[in-house]
């Protein structure tokens, strides 16, 4: 009989005092049920200043490994450091804000025989797989239709999914040093999967509730260092992964109708271009090892 893979659960947390004492034992209920195959559970602290680290070491210390950054590094840099620190043959990205189901796991595990699969998105409540698009110069995407039958997804979640060890450590998992502090470094590692042969799929079985914006939200950041942050990195996401001759010209055509018709854009840009030398060297990776054109992978969508 083949034996099933195990996994592995890397909670990022960062300030997260209150949502780790309302959601951590709802994880220690699935890691319970043995159908989920969980072997371990990583709380990685990203240097938080509230209580989280004493109420982990002092409630939950023969349960979760702990992982402490002296400083905040950033989503991407907890994550990371997580999955590197895993046993797992698989890691299960969850935030402190997502509450699953005591059954989430029991499908997804089998979802991975097949080889090609690098990683599958859960089904949080309300949302459906992630659709790919091309719009407007940029790679982007939206939300597909809740459907009781798994579909490919553009994307999975860093909050909410599951990967193949093996192909986060060749993709060398989230881009930190573009990416950081958060936003988009799951649609590029999502992206960069699909470029490689791999696929991404959504699995509606796998139940969670989402609290979105719980810990990235106004009240820890300015409303428009949030918006900043967000529209510089769909930026460099774009700049590091359209690799195709006819998309990268309608992008720098659109790009340029953009700046002149919202000039206050220009900061975005210019935002972006501070990291321009890291980007290339990463852009001629993604050109030298990239084996499916972006046409293909936005074409796998046109159906949704």
């Amino acid at each position: 009989m083949k034996q099933r893979l195990s996994v592995s659960i890397i909670l990022p947390n960062w300030n997260g005092e209150k949502l780790l004492g309302e959601n951590l034992p709802k994880i220690l209920s699935a890691k319970d049920n043995l159908k989920n195959n969980i072997c371990e559970i990583i709380v990685v602290d990203d240097g938080s200043t509230d209580s989280s680290v004493v109420l982990l070491e002092k409630e939950y210390n023969h349960q979760v490994r702990l992982i402490k950054h002296t400083k905040n590094r950033g989503f991407s840099s907890a994550v990371n450091m997580g999955v590197r620190m895993a046993k797992g043959d698989l890691v299960c990205l969850l935030n402190t804000d997502v509450i699953p189901s005591v059954d989430f796991l029991e499908n997804v595990i089998f979802d991975f025989e097949s080889n090609r699969i690098a990683a599958v998105g859960l089904h949080e409540r309300g949302f459906g797989p992630a659709v790919g698009k091309f719009k407007n110069g940029y790679i982007s995407h939206s939300g597909g239709c809740e459907v009781r039958k798994k579909m490919i997804s553009f994307w999975a979640s860093g909050g909410s999914s599951v990967w193949r060890r093996s192909v986060w450590m060749e993709l060398k998992g989230f881009d930190e040093e573009l990416f950081n502090p958060f936003y988009w470094e799951d649609v590029d590692l999502g992206y960069r999967a699909w470029k490689h042969g791999y696929q991404i799929i959504w699995e509606p079985s796998a139940n969670v509730i989402h609290k979105h914006e719980s810990v990235i939200n106004t009240s820890n950041f300015r409303k428009r260092k949030l918006m900043l942050i967000k529209e510089r990195n769909q930026l460099l996401m774009t700049w590091k992964n359209l690799t195709s001759r006819g998309l990268w010209k309608k992008h720098l055509n659109f790009l340029i109708k953009r700046v002149l018709r919202e000039p206050g854009y220009i900061l975005v840009v210019l935002l972006a271009f501070a990291k321009i030398k890291m980007l290339r060297k990463k852009r001629n990776v993604e050109i030298k090892e990239s084996t499916v054109s972006d046409e293909a992978i936005f074409g796998f969508f046109e159906k949704y």
